[in-house]
């Protein structure tokens, strides 16, 4: 057996933590209930495309299945798309009276597209609805997904929540990087401190599936405030917290499904857009996957020679993604024993992001970012 080296034993100890944290926090993530009261509010879903056609229909049908929101409204704002988006839509809805689809005007100066697209969709929405959900639409809701999301704000008094979908992942590279997603709030993240906090650094959020009081929504500017960000679902949710809101991401499993990218191409590039920007600036990325690379990297190539905390720092890292795996629906074996691999195919792509936006070059959508 080698001799195991100090920083083999600190990456060992910061693996043990990890799984150990990312274990209370799966059962302190909040849950919907088994049953909910049908909501009496208006509630507006709103949902922001742009060249969608192969993924607006299902999503649509999700919508229209709801139950338990009487007062639902849905908005579907068409982003200047090229490929029949809206005609889509269209034969979908049908004459159906709770959807209205709205076409959006060209991105202003100052703006990114999917936030000046957000923002004119709060706009369109009912002024009497309570609640604004935002949605993408590569999200498949369950039929009471609306109805629990509603309830888990008012149960936990939260003024937003981000309901967390299950991710699904076929390909080699999504199994390597989606699971990632949740491991790192699950992990990282103090769930409950961190829905109680004003400070934006505790903060978790995705944009697949967003609720926020239409109160707290125009108390912290909205997407207004966010306008340039290219994280615009993160910063609303920071931004709702310098504003004094309560809330954060909650166990969205079983209300809503969602693959991101169906390649490896659009999941390079899906990444690339907005890794440049998830860590505050290169110096933050690089302490980040220094601080990653200590717990998930030295370890097992310690390991492979044969050190016993490098064998127990690599079985920590499998067991606090195992532990996420099995809490959020995703994968466990043998995706979880991979997990050093996740890491540096994380650390590639936020490099790649990083030059590619020195040099000018991310686009998504057919946009610069």
């Amino acid at each position: 057996m080698t001799r195991s080296g100090p920083l083999t034993r600190v990456g060992a100890t910061l693996a043990v933590a990890g799984a150990a944290h990312a274990a209370v926090n799966s059962v302190l993530l909040r849950r919907p209930a088994d049953s909910a009261t049908p909501i009496g509010d208006r509630v507006s879903v709103l949902l922001p495309v742009r060249d969608e056609a192969d993924r607006i229909g299902p999503c649509l049908e999700s919508l229209l299945a709801q139950r338990g929101v009487p007062g639902l409204e849905i908005v579907v704002l068409d982003d200047e798309s090229s490929d029949g988006t809206a005609e889509v839509a269209r034969r979908v809805v049908g004459a159906d009276p709770r959807v209205r689809i709205v076409s959006g005007g060209s991105t202003l100066p100052g703006w990114l597209g999917k936030p000046y697209a957000c923002w004119q969709l709060a706009g369109h929405a009912d002024r009497d609805a309570t609640v604004l959900i935002f949605l993408d639409a590569d999200v498949r809701l369950e039929p009471d997904a609306i109805l629990s999301t509603v309830d888990l704000m008012r149960v936990g008094r939260l003024d937003f929540v981000s309901p967390y979908p299950r991710l699904d992942a076929s390909g080699v590279a999504e199994r390597l990087i989606q699971p990632l997603l949740p491991w790192s709030w699950l992990t990282f993240l103090p769930l409950r401190q961190a829905e109680r906090s004003r400070r934006p650094s505790l903060t978790a959020a995705g944009g697949q599936l967003l609720a926020m009081t239409r109160t707290m929504y125009d108390r912290c500017g909205g997407h207004q405030a966010v306008r340039s960000d290219v994280l615009e679902d993160l910063a609303l949710a920071r931004q709702a917290k310098r504003s004094g809101a309560r809330g954060g991401v909650v166990d969205g499993t079983a209300l809503a499904s969602c693959r991101m990218y169906d390649s490896w191409p659009a999941l390079r590039d899906g990444y690339g857009k907005s890794l440049w920007h998830a860590f505050g600036s290169g110096a933050g990325a690089a302490a980040v996957f220094t601080l990653l690379s200590v717990a998930y990297l030295a370890p097992p190539a310690a390991a492979l020679r044969g050190s016993r905390a490098g064998q127990i720092g690599y079985l920590a890292a499998v067991a606090g993604r195992a532990i996420s795996a099995r809490r959020t629906g995703g994968r466990v074996c043998p995706d979880a024993l991979a997990h050093p691999v996740s890491i540096l195919l994380a650390g590639w792509l936020t490099a790649r992001s990083i030059l590619g936006h020195r040099r000018g070059e991310l686009r998504w959508k057919g946009r610069f970012v």
